[in-house]
């Protein structure tokens, strides 16, 4: 009995020293404090936050393509890759309409905008050009054009995740089609490289704890907590809506696939946070994608719908344009009809389809949807200037989970998911070992690798 009370604070500083969950989430809450004492010293420490992000991001195009060409030529079967993609963006269409209809549902319900009896003319409409840049979100024909490469190169150096899909798909093919007589070395190679980017992966996951502190310092430093009460209700209607949302998303997780999506969270705890902690999910896309594989997902499916729904799947963000719209009508007096709110429902299918990558998305699509409306004034859309940093988390979650979600679904459509082993490891019976701390070669079949193991599940529709 003596000796147990000092195996507490060595047991609590083993898990600190080991577990990277309880580092991030120490970093948070150390950020919050900053943040708030001293929120100039909070401002000034961002660039921890900004670095981890570009180090990261310098990953993903090389491992996207890496994991794409490497599953295709395993796969064997190139249709089977166009089914994947198929599905994938058919489920996509499917979860962000359901995101709009459930955040007009909502907005409509809770009013959040409601007795707030806003003067456009007295908000600043420059600020919210300031945000945007000036840009614009591209149209259908120059979204769908710019996800063709134009330079090899120039794909990985604008670190465009679609032009890179577009370049492993063809390699890929064109190794299926060249066969391993005429090309032996190169899928090896690839392979290779795939393990240098998760193991310089591994090396940067360890600056996550700080990365997190100087990210959450900045943002309580210098937007601070008055949001939350100027902006409560509609902070509130939102966040509840994405919880809402992902029930419905596990519930149809648990139908199509047998698969817990509360045991996937669990699962993937440590990314999650580190996503909230910075604010953006391409933060945790490397790892996520290790999971989902060592989770029983094949190769070509984690490599295909994981970074398209980065794209074509912004679930949250899906949810806040909704409601931003009615919060907006709402607050300035305009009452939209059904019929206005169907035509917010097909603006924000399109425009949310264009919004990775430009530089404040969610301001220039509420302005494309007020235009197409045309009875909400667009300076009215400075509204949300001030919460939109606070939406961040919301967006960030719930765009991740929902892509992290699709990617099973897909996976059990296609056949390409091995359900028992995904069982075993959301219930923790296999652990997770990075693939850059594993020992070569691997002799255990629990650790095997998914592209090793053969799916238990036949194709679905």
């Amino acid at each position: 009995m003596p000796q147990s009370v000092p195996s507490l604070p060595r047991r609590a500083a083993r898990v600190l020293r080991t577990s990277l969950f309880a580092q991030v989430a120490c970093a948070l809450v150390i950020g919050v404090v900053v943040g708030r004492l001293w929120p100039h010293a909070g401002t000034a420490v961002q660039p921890l936050g900004d670095g981890f992000v570009r180090l990261i991001k310098a990953m993903i195009a090389p491992l996207v393509f890496c994991v794409v060409v490497a599953g295709i030529t395993k796969a064997g079967d190139l249709k089977a890759f166009g089914r994947i993609g198929l599905k994938a963006l058919l489920w996509f269409e499917a979860a962000t309409t359901v995101a709009l209809v459930v955040g007009l549902l909502a907005g409509n319900l809770a009013g959040p905008g409601v007795g707030m009896n806003v003067d456009p003319a007295k908000l600043d409409a420059s600020a919210v050009e300031e945000k945007t840049g000036g840009g614009s979100l591209p149209s259908t024909g120059d979204f769908i054009l710019h996800s063709l490469p134009d330079s090899a190169v120039g794909a990985f150096a604008e670190n465009s995740l679609l032009q890179v899909l577009v370049l492993a798909c063809l390699v890929g093919a064109a190794l299926l089609h060249l066969g391993n007589t005429k090309v032996p070395a190169i899928l090896p190679a690839i392979e290779q490289g795939q393990e240098v980017v998760f193991a310089v992966v591994g090396f940067i996951m360890k600056l996550a704890p700080l990365a997190v502190f100087g990210a959450t310092a900045h943002l309580v430093g210098e937007y601070g907590l008055g949001a939350l009460s100027t902006y409560g209700k509609l902070i509130g209607v939102c966040y509840a809506v994405a919880v809402v949302f992902l029930v419905l998303l596990g519930l149809a997780m648990k139908a199509v696939t047998g698969l817990s999506l509360w045991k996937f969270v669990r699962y993937t705890r440590e990314e999650l946070l580190l996503a909230l902690g910075t604010a953006s999910s391409e933060t945790v896309m490397p790892r996520m994608m290790q999971k989902l594989r060592h989770a029983g997902c094949r190769d070509d499916a984690v490599g295909l719908v994981l970074p398209t729904g980065y794209s074509f799947n912004l679930d949250g963000a899906s949810i806040y344009l909704s409601i931003g719209t009615l919060f907006i009508a709402q607050a300035v007096g305009v009452d939209l009809s059904l019929g206005q709110q169907i035509t917010v429902v097909i603006v924000l299918m399109l425009t949310s389809k264009g919004m990775a990558g430009v530089p404040g998305s969610a301001f220039l699509a509420l302005s494309a949807t007020a235009s197409a409306l045309g009875v909400i004034p667009a300076g009215a859309v400075a509204l949300l200037l001030g919460v939109d940093r606070i939406m961040d988390a919301m967006r960030v979650s719930t765009n991740l989970l929902g892509n992290c979600v699709a990617v099973f679904v897909v996976s059990r459509w296609e056949g390409a998911l091995d359900t028992a082993k995904a069982k075993k490891v959301l219930g923790g019976e296999i652990p997770f070992v990075p693939e850059e701390d594993r020992d070569e070669p691997v002799t255990s079949p629990e650790l095997a690798k998914p592209q090793d193991s053969q799916s238990t599940a036949e194709p679905v529709g």
